[in-house]
Order: C-alpha cells, then structure tokens, then sequence
C-alpha cells in the first residue's frame, strides 16, 4: 500500500456539463449483497454475493485502515471504474460514513493507499448553473442515503436527495449513464475536466451540438505526490439534443460558449436539455489513452446500440462467468458474500490499457500496438501484488496473466529496460521500494501463464538489476545498488534489501525454468544476502550500518530501517528459504515460540512487534509455522484471521485493499492454501473454509476440494488425502497446480499437532542451483547430537551446511 507520500493539495478543475431531463424511468433492479441465507447449493448468479460496498468504510485513524474501495460500475479488469466521488476525498473516491457526493469519476484505483484518477467526473444538478462550479463547488453537492442506494458488479445506482436518480454500468473501455430528474426542475449535469483527485495539468472539452457530443481530455498524474503523468480521452455521446450550452473558467460562467481549456485553473462546460421531451437522459461514454477517436470507437464497438439495461445485463453475465471459476457449496451467506467480493475485488485491476484496436500509449510517450489477440495492462501496484495476487490471476486467468507479464516487460523495454515498482497507466510512479515486477513475472510462469516473451524479459529483468543507474535519472529502478553489489546489502536499509533479494530469487527461479543457469546461479547467491542482516547477537535479521556494525540498542518494534513495518514484521520477509532462516535462529524450538508471540496480536500495525496482516509484509507470516513443524498453528492463525478481519460489510477489508493484494488473500486462505515462495508454485496449507470447493481452469485442469464438516469453527486438519493418496505434508507440490487434482480433508475442532508435523513433512526451502532443501537444522536435531555449533556464532549448523533433514532435487518435488 503506497502511502510514502503523505500530503498533497486538492485542486479540482470541474468541467461541468448540465442537462435538462424529467420523469423517473423504470428502475433498475436493487441487487445487494447476500446476507446469511443458510447453507446448500451456490446460485447460478453469484453476482448476488457480492458487495461492492465492502472496504469503502474507514475502519480506524491511520493511513491504514479501510480498504479504499469504490463501489461503482467496473467489468473485470475493466479500464472504466464509474463511480462515485464523496465530498470527504478518498484513495477510492468514496467514503461510506460521507453522505454528499461530488461527482461520479469515470476512473479509480481499487484500495490504493494515495489518492490517484478520479478523473471526468459526471455531476447530476436540479438545478441551473449559476455560479462557477470552480468557486463554488459546494453549490453542486447533493446529498444521499444508502437506503436509496444499490450496487452489484457492473452497475450502481443512487437516488440523490434532489430527487435525481443516477444510474451506471459499464464495459471494459466504456460506461453507459441513466440520468432521471424530479419532474418540473432544471436538469444539470455536471463532467469534470479537471476534478482528478491530483488536479490537471492540461484539459479540454469542445461541444457538438449537431452530434450530441462532449469531448475532450484531461492531462492527470501525481500519483502518491510521484512525477507520474498521463492523459486520458473521452467521448460522451448523449441521447438527446441539446436545449443550451455554456462552459465556465474559475469564478466566471460563459453561456452558449462550446469550448474550454486550460493548463492553469479550474473549468468546464455545460449543455441543457428539454424536460419536456423526456424523463431521462442516457450518455454513452468512452474513454482511450490514445485519442478522442479512439474513446469514440470503443463505446461504439462495446455498446453499439445496446440499452442501458442491456449492457448492464451483459457486465453481469461477464462477471459471473468469472465468478463461476471458484465454486463454493456450504457456509453461510456471510461467508459467501465476504468469499465472493473478495474474488470480485481480486479481478478488478490491472486494468486493460489498449482500445478496442490494440493501439495504447507506452512509456515512451509513443503509440504502440498489442499482439493480435492480445492486450496491453496497466497500473500495476507491484510492491503489493507480486506476494499472491499475481499468482492467483495466473491460476484463474492464465491469459490476462500472461498479457500482465508481457505489458510489464512493454514498459520496461520502452523505458530502456528500466524497471517501475508501482506504475499507473503509462508512466513511472517508483512508490515503495524493492523490485517486485520480477517476482511477478517469475510467478505468473511458475503458475503456467506463459504466453509471452519470457526470454527477452529476462534479459531485460537482468538488465535493471545489474545496471546503476546515473544520479538525477527520472527513475531509478534499484536505489543504492552499487552498495547492495559490493556490501551485499543496502546500508541501514533491512526493508530494500529484503526486497531486493527476493526478487533476485525471482530472477534465479525463471533463469532456471528458462534453462539459463549461468543466471540462476548468480542471482542465487544474491538472493542470499539476507544473511548479512542476520545479527547472531540478537538473533533478529536487522538494518546494518556501511562499517558492517548492527545499530545498538535494538527492538523489534523500531520501524526505523524498514518500510511500513518493522523487525518483528520482516523477520519472516524470506520466503524462498525459511529453512536457511529457522536454523540462523536456532531451530523450530527457537523459532514457534516467536511466532505464538508475533501472532498474539493479528492487526497490530506498524509500530507494535505483533502480526499486521492488514499489510503486506505480513501477509506470509501466518504460513510460516508450517516449515516450522507446527502447521495446527498456520490453521488457527489463518482461520481467527478470515473470521475476524474480513467481512461483508462496508468495514470489511483488513486494510489498504492494495488493488486486490488482500482480497486475493482472503480468497488464497480461504481455499485453505497459499503460494507462499513468489517465483514458485508450491502451495502451503491450513484448511478450507467451506466443506467444497471446485476450481475451474481451462484444459480441465480443475481442483477439487472435499473437507465434510468444514466451518469457521473446524479449522483443524487431522487427515489429507490428495488425489486419494493419504499425505501428512501440509503442502502441495508444483504438479497440483499444473495438472489439478483432489484434497479431501478430515477436520476438527481440536488440533492435531502430530499430522504434518514430521521432519520429512515440511514445504522446501531454496538456497541455491538446482537443489531445494526442504529441511533444517531443528534444535531438538542439535540436543540429540546431530549438529555441531559453528565456532563463534552460538547458532547450531550441521556439517555440510546444515539444511538438515535430507535435500531433494528439483525434479524431486514437483
């Protein structure tokens, strides 16, 4: 969650457009989120389960809390996000607890932590444009009630308190608008040129009066206080004629003027229509990166001459199919509905970023096409995704997944093979730290999306992590790497180095998948320099000072070295090599113990040394236990985590949903299963949340889960059995993934410490070649003589390196 950036002004430039219109039109139907209807089968309509509502509700007084959802119209990975904008300014526009709206946005970003888009905002006005809406903005507020508001996926619909009823839907490039006023009134419509949250930076708008067309663009950017910039085009074509038209710049209104612009101020345009000629008004809107024109062609080809009601139906027909693809029996209508709008919330962003014709803007500021049957994405919240999001659209959508790793390796080889870290539409943002896109795409190949060039974004990825970049390039893709290469870690910096390794280890992982071995050796060894922040004295991996001293006095707690957390947090921040970590700390008997204390708290935040899983540091650590010989625990902790902090309601995201990072974990724990090694496709193990679970894939590839029994209080498993072979190892191996299969569980309310709990039994840890140890050194191993201490250190090693209970090779474990 970027939240690096912490102040900013809110400039709006509104452009507004007015309409006259008159008597309410059929409604369309109110379809909330389920509530507890009892178990049994799963509808055919799972959009009924899902409640767009969920994470636009702060839920404490940090930057942290709520989910920064939007509630409006969006089709899955949709480049349209029309929703509304509350009067309190939100990352996603909306504020729950906020009862005035401002506008309705055509864009959003889904749970960011930094305001970002909200551009083109449409504003309904029974009323006349009187005043500048640039002097006085709050002249054009109206203020509504939930109870007169509903959205499902694909549609949102309001009845403001002027008695105006606003209704959206949405395609992938385009969305369709139902405007119907109280009869009698003057009927205004406002559209924003420049009520992008971050201001503009150019816009424009001309008036079509024969066409019955606005058109324009608005130049946005900034994203998290970043030097990012874009543009973004619109055409919006109107079902009537106009009955009048205006625009104003700041404080002045100009009636029967067609055209506004500006680099500097606050504007917009109007036009009015005739009450009498109909009760509504509907706006078919299209928006491009590229060109007007190309906003034009992309309502035309998703629209056509489709009614609202039509292309609503269709969004929702396109989500449940997608929904469809993780079936669930049992559970409560709570649960479902917290399951499913996590699913929904996943397969919101990244976003398709080219027109219907395959054109889009790349990072080079020039017009580019997509493969034949192929597209570009874009905003992309790599610090956040690449941790089980990005694996989890691969799983369900290998072809979205494949064009998200293709676009990724587009910009960077646009960009001279300069690798972003959170990038919005087509420009660098460089929020956060470390180097995610490598372990996103390494993912997204370990999960079977493969269909792209892979061999050229290694060559590039290789590229941008050995390349220091000259002081004063707009973005540097890996911040003090000339450190990192010679210390073999970045100087009182725990947090980047942590992340600069991992996606070294990602590096490695698809160097070796691609038969490159030259490559994986050497980002191997790199993706052991975690070992240089290990401090033996504390036993804690720490920032470490240029002279190679660890800062002294230390606590867990202190979150100076680390970003939006703390020691306590990082520790666990090895993935690819928990084995390599348990023995520098001394054992699993060192190492559970920790673990019950870090998980004493579940949300803590960033200044307690206790579990934060409403972040993404965190979100590995419940997993954790299983390396540890303690996979009981993994089920509890995960299990009180899925019952406690998530939800249905408004308040239910954990945090920052982090465009889908912790709402693919939710849907990840509740499988009972998580990709816990990025660049890998291991599953580890607690246990499902429903007694069955299908995952469809193509190829007929599915995945099957039976647990008779399951619930929120059965969170315990006493027996497994994968593809009808009794297993007791709390893990699954890359063939599941690649060729599905069957999980039947036996599950309790009481652990069972001994199932999975045996030295042969835990996931595998990677430290290098082509040689995954599963095992290390426990300290019941040192006490029965098996270990020997390395001299000076106090940490027990056996001979030979000390991964203790037997090494498999590769070809071993899949």
């Amino acid at each position: 969650m970027p939240v690096l950036a912490r102040s900013w002004r809110w400039g709006r430039l509104l452009l507004a457009l007015v309409v006259t219109a008159g008597l309410p039109t059929a409604a369309t139907p109110s379809v909330r989120a389920a509530t507890d209807a009892g178990a049994g089968s799963i509808p055919q309509d799972l959009t009924r389960y899902v409640n767009p509502f969920v994470g636009t509700k702060k839920t404490g007084g940090t930057s942290y809390d709520g989910g920064n959802t939007f509630p409006g119209a969006d089709a899955p990975f949709g480049m349209v996000q029309w929703s509304p904008d509350t009067r309190s300014p939100r990352p996603g526009g909306y504020d729950y607890t906020d009862h005035a709206i401002r506008g309705f946005s055509l864009t959003h970003l889904s749970g960011a932590g930094c305001t970002a888009a909200q551009d083109l905002p449409f504003m309904p006005h029974a009323g006349a444009v009187a005043e500048s809406p640039a002097s006085a903005p709050d002249a054009y507020l109206d203020g509504f009630s939930h109870d007169a508001e509903s959205a499902r996926p694909g549609y949102y619909g309001v009845t403001l308190a002027s008695g105006t009823k606003v209704e959206l839907t949405a395609t992938q490039r385009s969305g369709a608008g139902r405007f119907t006023y109280p009869a009698g009134s003057t009927a205004s419509l406002l559209i924003g040129l420049s009520g992008s949250q971050r201001g503009a930076s150019d816009a424009r708008a001309t008036i079509d009066e024969a066409r019955r067309t606005v058109t324009g663009y608005v130049g946005g950017g900034g994203f998290c206080g970043s030097g990012n910039r874009y543009r973004v085009y619109f055409s919006a074509t109107f079902d009537q004629p106009f009955a009048s038209v205006g625009t104003w710049h700041d404080g002045t209104v100009t009636p029967g003027a067609r055209r506004v612009g500006a680099a500097t101020g606050k504007g917009g345009a109007y036009v009015t229509f005739d009450t009498a000629r109909s009760p509504t008004v509907g706006v078919r809107v299209g928006l491009s990166y590229v060109s007007i024109a190309g906003a034009a062609e992309n309502a035309a080809r998703e629209q056509g001459p489709a009614s609202f009601d039509t292309v609503a139906e269709r969004t929702r027909t396109r989500w449940n199919a997608r929904l469809r693809q993780i079936e669930v029996a049992g559970g409560t209508g709570t649960q479902r509905t917290t399951f499913y709008t996590a699913l929904y919330h996943s397969l919101l962003q990244p976003n398709v970023f080219d027109d219907v014709n395959g054109r889009y803007i790349g990072f080079d500021g020039r017009i580019h096409k997509a493969r034949d049957g192929h597209h570009q994405y874009a905003n992309f919240s790599g610090w956040d995704i690449y941790r089980c999001e990005a694996q989890l659209l691969a799983l369900l959508a290998p072809d979205v997944a494949s064009d998200i790793a293709q676009s990724m390796y587009n910009q960077a080889h646009q960009a001279h093979d300069v690798w972003d870290r959170w990038s919005v539409d087509n420009d660098f943002a460089g929020v956060m730290n470390g180097d995610p896109y490598h372990s996103i795409l390494a993912s997204i190949y370990a999960f079977g999306a493969t269909d792209f060039d892979a061999g050229a974004a290694l060559a590039s990825m290789v590229k941008g992590a050995t390349t220091i970049q000259k002081t004063g390039a707009r973005h540097v893709e890996r911040p003090h790497l000339a450190d990192y290469l010679s210390l073999g870690y970045v100087p009182d910096d725990a947090s980047t180095t942590l992340e600069y390794t991992t996606a070294d280890f990602g590096i490695a992982a698809l160097a070796g998948r691609l038969g490159d071995t030259g490559t994986q050796t050497t980002f191997m060894k790199r993706a052991q320099y975690w070992r240089n922040l290990f401090n033996p004295a504390s036993s804690w991996i720490q920032p470490r000072s240029r002279d190679g001293s660890f800062p002294s006095p230390f606590n867990p707690a202190d979150g100076k070295g680390y970003v939006e957390g703390n020691a306590a947090q990082y520790e666990w921040m090895v993935p690819y090599d928990l084995a390599g970590l348990f023995t520098a700390m001394g054992g699993d008997d060192e190492v559970v113990p920790r673990l019950d204390e870090f998980f004493r708290e579940l949300n803590a935040g960033p200044a307690e040394p206790h579990a934060f899983l409403g972040n993404e540091p965190s979100l590995n650590s419940p997993w954790v236990y299983v390396y540890a010989g303690a996979p009981h625990r993994t089920q509890d902790v995960v299990r009180r985590a899925v019952n406690t902090l998530w939800g249905p309601g408004p308040g239910g995201e954990a945090g920052n949903d982090d465009l889908g990072t912790l709402s693919s974990w939710y849907v990840w724990s509740a499988l009972g299963m998580y990709p816990q090694v990025p660049a890998r496709a291991e599953l580890v193990l607690a246990s499902p949340l429903f007694p069955a679970v299908t995952v469809h894939r193509d190829g007929g590839r599915s995945m099957r889960i039976h647990a008779p029994g399951a619930d929120a209080d059965t969170p315990y498993v006493h027996a497994l059995k994968v593809n009808g072979v009794s297993s007791s190892r709390a893990w699954l191996p890359e063939s599941f993934v690649r060729e599905g299969g069957t999980l039947d569980y036996t599950l309790s309310d009481t652990p069972d410490t001994a199932w999975g709990a045996a030295a042969g039994d835990a996931p595998p840890s990677f430290r290098g070649g082509q040689t995954p140890s599963r095992h290390h050194c426990a300290s019941r191993d040192c006490r029965a003589g098996r270990c020997h201490r390395h001299p000076g250190r106090g940490r027990h090693h056996r001979p030979g390196g000390c991964h203790a209970r037997g090494h498999h090779r590769e070809t071993g474990i899949h």
